[in-house]
């Protein structure tokens, strides 16, 4: 069998074989870990392929050693972000016997869940405080406030491609910092 490493090292040459292996590889757990706090199939669907999409494209300058560790870390930061972005919280009404006691139970793992992403967001930005301020200020308004990176230059009156470099440098800070997070 193939390793990750093998794998990666493959893609960064820019073999689709080898990123549909890792893909299937890796797709269902993502979708998997996604849906126990999402529960919207879409949206799964959705972080899947934006991490995957996110690989793809960063292959040649992703610096990933350990290929679960990044895909957990990257899979708890797009939930966070999807769940936990909008801060609308979908109000369910039941009105079956048997559906009560499922939202039951279902809320204390939503409880716990939420309290996982707080913590999760509390370290994210624990460690994005050590990044410089203008560094913190363009990845918040890329990724928390959703803003492309033109309207970021343009809002803050500097070239596109700076942007894009602060944030990939907080980027690999994030992932460098959160890469012992386990699943």
């Amino acid at each position: 069998m193939v390793t990750d490493h093998e794998l990666w090292d493959a893609i960064k040459n820019n073999d689709e074989q080898a990123f549909a292996k890792l893909f299937y590889r890796y797709s269902t757990k993502i979708y998997s870990k996604a849906y126990s706090y999402v529960r919207d199939n879409e949206v799964c669907e959705q972080i899947v392929q934006d991490i995957f999409m996110g690989l793809w494209t960063g292959r040649h300058t992703l610096q990933i050693t350990s290929f679960s560790a990044y895909l957990t870390s990257a899979s708890r930061y797009s939930i966070y972000k999807q769940k936990y972005g909008a801060k609308v919280v979908p109000i369910e009404y039941k009105e079956d016997l048997e559906e009560s006691k499922y939202l039951h139970h279902t809320s204390q793992n939503e409880g716990y869940s939420k309290m996982a992403c707080q913590e999760l967001e509390l370290e994210v930005d624990s460690h994005l405080a050590t990044l410089p301020k203008r560094c913190q200020e363009i990845f918040i308004m890329s990724r928390r406030h959703q803003l492309s990176n033109e309207e970021i230059a343009n809002e803050l009156g500097i070239s596109k491609r700076t942007v894009e470099n602060q944030i990939t440098s907080a980027l690999k800070h994030l992932r460098f910092s959160l890469k012992d997070i386990s699943a």
